[in-house]
C-alpha cells in the first residue's frame, strides 16, 4: 500500500480535506524544486503533485506550459525529476508524492523500469494524462507490483459509462477536472462540481480530488465542501514564475508559495471545521 490510502483514511476520520499543490520539477531550475517542496509541506500540503516536464503538455494551460518549457530548457527530464524526488525523500519519508506526466516518456523507458524507478525514488502515485484506461493494463500490473497507485482524470464531459471504466482501473484517488479545457482557464461552477462528484461516487469509494480552477482560499474552501482534496496548480506555478521574473530570489518565491498554500490550508480547514 502506498502512503495515499493511510493518509486519506486519517483525513476522513478527522473530517479534513487534503491540500495538494502541483509544481513542475525543475521550474525554473532544479535548485528550487526540493526546497519548494519542503516549504509546501510546512505550509500545510498533505500531498504534492510533481509534474514531469514534457514538450507537448496538451492538457495544460499557458501558465503550466511555460513551466514545462522553463524546466526543459534547464535540462530536467523524467530521470532527473525522480532524482529530485529521491533528494526530497532524504528528509521527508511521510508526505505522499504523485508523479504527473504524459505517456511518451514512460513508454520509452518501459513500464517495468518506470515502476522500479518510481518505487526507488519514493513515488506513491502516478497520473498519466494521456493514457486511456483501455490501454492501462500493462502499466497497472507494474505499478501494483511496486504498490504505486494509478490515478486517473475525470472531466465534466466524461460519460457515466466511461466513469465506470475509469474507476474500475483506478487506485489512490480520482482527480476530477473541474473545468472544461486546459488548466488555469475559466470560472469554477461549484454546483456543477458537486453534482459530478455525486455521480463519480456512485461508481467508487475512492477519494475524489478536484483541480483546475482552485486559485485561492475562497475557491478551495468552496470546493472542500464536497471534495476529499483540492489541487492547486496554475496559481502556484504562476506565483513563483512572476516573483522570479520580477527580480525575486528563490527565497522570496518560496515565501510567496508558502503564503499561498498556508492561506488555502486555512480556508479549507475553516470550511470543514463544523
Amino acid at each position: 500500500m502506498s502512503r495515499l490510502g493511510p493518509l486519506f483514511n486519517t483525513l476522513r476520520a478527522e473530517n479534513r480535506r487534503a491540500v495538494i499543490p502541483y509544481l513542475v520539477a525543475g521550474d525554473p531550475d532544479e535548485a528550487l524544486t526540493v526546497p519548494l517542496m519542503h516549504s509546501l509541506v510546512e505550509a500545510g500540503a498533505d500531498i504534492i503533485e510533481v509534474g514531469v516536464p514534457f514538450s507537448d503538455p496538451m492538457s495544460e494551460g499557458p501558465t503550466i506550459q511555460k513551466g514545462h518549457e522553463r524546466a526543459l530548457e534547464g535540462g530536467t527530464s523524467l530521470l532527473s525529476t525522480l532524482a529530485l524526488v529521491k533528494q526530497f525523500r532524504e528528509t521527508n519519508t511521510e508526505t505522499p508524492l504523485v508523479l504527473m506526466g504524459y505517456a511518451n516518456p514512460l513508454e520509452r523507458k518501459g513500464y517495468t523500469a518506470v515502476a522500479d524507478a518510481c518505487a526507488e525514488a519514493g513515488i506513491d502515485g502516478l497520473i498519466t494524462v494521456d493514457l486511456p484506461p483501455e490501454e492501462v493494463a500493462a502499466m497497472n500490473a507494474e505499478l501494483q507490483r511496486q504498490n504505486i497507485d494509478n490515478i486517473f482524470l475525470i472531466s465534466p464531459t466524461t460519460s457515466d459509462e466511461r466513469v465506470a471504466t475509469i474507476t474500475a482501473q483506478a487506485s489512490g484517488f480520482i482527480y476530477y477536472v473541474a473545468l472544461k479545457g486546459v488548466t488555469g482557464a475559466g470560472h469554477l461552477d461549484t454546483d456543477a462540481v458537486e453534482a459530478h462528484l455525486a455521480t463519480i461516487r456512485q461508481h467508487t469509494s475512492l477519494p475524489v480530488a478536484v483541480g483546475f480552477g482552485i486559485k485561492d482560499a475562497d475557491t478551495a474552501a468552496t470546493v472542500a465542501g464536497c471534495a476529499d482534496a483540492v489541487v492547486v496548480g496554475s496559481a502556484l506555478v504562476d506565483l513563483v514564475a512572476n516573483d522570479l521574473s520580477s527580480g525575486g530570489s528563490h527565497t522570496s518565491a518560496i515565501s510567496g508559495a508558502r503564503s499561498l498554500i498556508s492561506s488555502i490550508r486555512n480556508g479549507v480547514n475553516l470550511a470543514t471545521s463544523n
